[in-house]
């Protein structure tokens, strides 16, 4: 047990930021370097001293700018603990929570910051398996970072993860049936893309009865059809990531990086021309997009009438027909009233130096560190 206030070698204890499966996670202060880090203590303290150490030593193997970086572990006083940076912020949890579904340009660039921390993992042989917003913290410039790698497993020997381990609303359906392989943690972004886009899940925590449904993909409705606001490329995307078959999913995540570029590019084109597509789901008077109620009481702005060309969207790449049979569909744009103003959109900015997506408000690029 460890207490606000509690000293632990030269770290003290400040606040409980959180706690899951594997551990609580503490706010705590270096009192040599006056810097504060989190630490996270294992609930298990009397497991091998070898297993304990098997999730920093996952973590140091992972140095990326969208993976939340391991400092060192200790043991003090009889207490194991693991030392990690802290990401001032909010997890994405919570910001879905306050804001309720997130205007599509601010989806897709959380969604390619992290696919850029998945795709890193995946290239050193680490899957997840606990993908989902809990998990994601957004710093207040917009980085995203993914954290919580205590249930990640290395595919090295074995042709893929074989304890049944995940949180079941973000689960792929093989890992219900401890299965877990690269493409599982796409779907859990998945998962976590369609939250963000609507607000809520796709469906409740499958039954065991559900699991046949759900590799069928049955239980999963084009986040479209329920908020026409999201563009059909976007909603393309999200369906091949929560395709039940393994065969019709994303398989790399660098293939579902690629095709949100694309779109991400094609949609900023559209932003200064009515492009409707960017906004969250439609207000109603008082309430802001997100749920919440604006300060001025009116509706929140939305985009205008566009008399530029639909254009083609072919599908997401590596196919001619995006999963489930779908034939390329088109661009949308839907007709707003005249009076209401078009919502300004911000187009996709590339580092200059290594070319990589940049978020949102960045000043730096959080891969090469070169000034923009």
């Amino acid at each position: 047990m460890v207490f606000r206030g509690q000293t632990l070698g030269k770290y003290r204890i400040l606040e409980p930021l959180g706690s899951g499966g594997f551990g609580t996670v503490y706010l705590a202060e270096d009192t040599w370097i006056d810097k504060r880090v989190a630490l996270k203590v294992p609930h298990r303290q009397n497991l091998d001293f070898g297993e304990l150490l098997r999730e920093p030593r996952l973590l140091a193997s992972l140095s990326h700018p969208n993976i939340v970086t391991v400092i060192t572990a200790e043991k003090q006083d009889g207490v194991f603990f693991i030392v990690m940076e802290y990401v001032p912020g909010e997890t994405l949890e919570t910001i879905i929570a306050t804001k309720g579904a997130l205007d599509v340009a601010t989806v897709l660039d959380y969604t390619c910051q992290i696919v850029n921390a998945v795709e890193h993992a995946h290239k050193q042989g680490v899957i997840h398996r606990d993908l989902r917003p809990a998990n994601v913290f957004v710093t207040d410039k917009g980085v995203v970072k993914v954290g919580d790698f205590g249930t990640s497993r290395f595919l090295e020997i074995a042709a893929h993860g074989t304890t049944v381990i995940g949180s079941p609303p973000y689960m792929a359906p093989e890992q219900f049936e401890g299965r877990a392989v690269f493409a599982s943690d796409l779907y859990s972004l998945g998962i976590t893309m369609y939250q963000m886009l609507t607000g809520e899940l796709p469906y409740d925590t499958p039954a065991p009865a559900d699991l046949e449904r759900l590799r069928r993909g049955e239980l999963v409705k084009p986040p479209r059809q329920r908020y026409p606001h999201v563009p059909i490329a976007v909603d393309d995307i999200v369906m091949r990531a929560l395709a039940g078959s393994l065969a019709e999913r994303y398989q790399r995540a660098e293939d579902m990086l690629h095709d949100i570029l694309n779109v991400r590019r094609e949609l900023a084109k559209k932003g200064t021309t009515g492009w409707a597509g960017m906004a969250g789901p439609p207000s109603v008077p008082g309430m802001l997009a997100g749920g919440g109620p604006s300060r001025s009481g009116s509706p929140v702005a939305a985009p205008e009438d566009a008399s530029s060309p639909v254009s083609e969207y072919h599908g997401p790449s590596g196919s001619d027909q995006p999963a489930g049979g779908r034939a390329p569909l088109r661009m949308a744009r839907r007709i707003t009233p005249s009076r209401i103003r078009t919502r300004e959109v911000t187009a996709t900015r590339f580092c200059w130096n290594c070319r990589k997506a940049l978020p949102a408000k960045a000043g730096r690029c959080p891969f090469c560190n070169e000034n923009q």
